[in-house]
């Protein structure tokens, strides 16, 4: 005999209370474990083809750590110093770009920043806030020994993880499927399949199209001599999991920077303005497209606010599992709202009803 509904609301509510009591005061430790999963998720298809192809999983997920491995040192090697340098170039030469536009201003439109006015004292607050916030950041990141044996634990805890999960994913999946209820089994397996659709769809389909925009970017920009073109590079791929958002943080960035560096050289300003121009086309109509497809069901709104209320609530952990949050909500909303359309609290006892038109499709 199945519990009753209100025992077994009562029993998944706890476990929902646990989950949250548990990632409110664990986030930090919690950490190199939810990236260390996050980089097992993203990379179990890739196992499981080379299990088809005739190694066995050991096998495979020594063969994708080794060229991961080589990655990331080539990364480390090639990128990161020079990406350092130029963060901490752009926050010391902060003032003077705000300087620099103050004066473009008032040369070209005196009558908005007079002497003395509101707009102008902002700009010029602005970049000395930068450069002192900036600077103080960089120097208590580089320098704190905590910061540092946080780092270091990070990078050293994450492949472990990540290597172990990537092992044992398969069996992992098996072992909570032989946990699950098995009144509700068949219903969790579907809701977890659309799930793992959307998010495969999304994170995966998403990362690769973030890397290939944001490598695009920063090569692009350093090759027409774009000084910061690498931060810039990889603050526009960053962000392009929120719809037009990377290009337009990262077109304003290098366009403002460009303006700077290259006025009076109207060629090379367009030039910066024509790589985010082909970058957006094909995003658009090849990129996202066949790496994410048409239907993931997360709409950019959706996202943002998962992504506010999940950082607010539990910090840099909570902004790391939003988006396989949201994508979990989204499913069960749309499961609710198919299961009220079929209930008799929507279609009523009367069969002579007629039904809205999307029903009846």
């Amino acid at each position: 005999m199945a519990l009753p509904i209100r025992d077994q609301l009562k029993y998944w509510g706890f476990v929902a209370l646990v989950i949250i009591v548990v990632l409110w005061f664990m986030g930090d430790v919690l950490l190199p474990f939810v990236l260390g999963s996050a980089v097992a998720y993203f990379l179990d298809p890739i196992a499981d083809r080379l299990e088809r192809l005739g190694l066995s999983r050991a096998l495979a997920t020594a063969v994708i750590t080794v060229v991961m491995l080589m990655i990331f040192v080539l990364v480390a090697l090639l990128v990161i110093p020079t990406l350092v340098e130029q963060t901490a170039r752009l926050v010391e030469i902060a003032p003077e770009l705000a300087r620099n536009l103050s004066d473009f201003l008032t040369q070209r439109f005196p009558s908005i920043l007079e002497e003395g006015s509101t707009l102008r004292s902002s700009i010029q607050s602005l970049g000395s806030m930068v450069q002192e916030r900036g600077g103080q950041l960089l120097e208590t990141a580089l320098s704190s020994a905590a910061g540092l044996i946080n780092i270091i634990m990070l990078f050293v805890i994450v492949p472990v993880v990540a290597v172990y999960m990537l092992l044992d994913w398969d069996r992992m999946i098996a072992n909570l499927d032989a946990l699950l209820p098995r009144d509700h089994a068949p219903m969790i397996r579907r809701l977890a399949g659309d799930i793992d659709r959307t998010l495969a769809s999304f994170i995966r389909g998403m990362g690769t199209v973030c890397l290939i925009l944001g490598t695009y970017y920063a090569l692009a920009l350093m090759l027409v001599g774009l000084q910061f073109g690498l931060v810039v590079g990889f603050i526009a791929g960053l962000v392009t999991f929120i719809p037009y958002l990377g290009a337009l943080i990262g077109g304003a960035l290098a366009i403002g920077l460009a303006l700077f560096q290259f006025w009076g050289d109207w060629l090379s300003i367009g030039l910066v303005g024509g790589i985010f121009v082909i970058g957006q086309v094909v995003e658009g109509n090849l990129l996202t497209p066949k790496l994410v497809g048409n239907s993931v069901g997360l709409h950019p709104v959706w996202l943002i606010l998962a992504l506010s209320v999940f950082g607010t609530l539990f910090g840099f952990v909570g902004m790391l599992v939003a988006v396989p949050m949201a994508a979990a909500f989204g499913v069960i909303a749309r499961f609710a709202v198919d299961q009220y359309q079929e209930s008799l609290l929507y279609r009523g006892t009367d069969p002579t009803k007629p039904l809205p038109a999307q029903d009846q499709e």
